[in-house]
């Protein structure tokens, strides 16, 4: 928690108004102490990244993208030909939990299918 001073408070006199005997005021005191309002910043994002190989068929990459990413057929077809033209295509951009679960639902469809799909998550700069 921050905090920060924003003035010393002057010690109240006692009654009668003078400094008690044998004591000098040396206009010292407490210092009051308020709440500083904290900045928060945004999360890191993570885009979810799935990478070309020879061996995966096509289609099984487009339902992967439709089921995990919540693409429609056509925005899927066209992650799918990037991925296969360029090598790599980004699927969503996600915080980094969100990130890392996509990364591990498409691995676990991949194995489970026998396929060599590989998806990574790499941080947006």
């Amino acid at each position: 928690m921050d905090f920060m001073v924003t003035s010393i408070p002057t010690p109240p006199l006692p009654p009668g108004g003078a400094v008690a005997p044998g004591r000098q005021d040396d206009g010292g005191g407490e210092a009051v102490l308020e709440r500083a309002p904290q900045q928060v910043k945004p999360p890191q994002m993570y885009r979810v990244v799935m990478l070309n190989d020879d061996y995966t068929p096509m289609e099984f990459v487009i339902v992967v993208i439709q089921e995990f990413f919540g693409k429609d057929r056509e925005t899927a077809t066209r992650i799918m030909l990037k991925i296969h033209l360029d090598g790599k295509g980004v699927c969503g951009v996600y915080s980094r939990d969100v990130a890392a679960t996509k990364v591990d639902q498409v691995m676990d469809a991949a194995r489970q299918a026998g396929h060599p799909l590989q998806c990574v998550s790499e941080p947006v700069q």
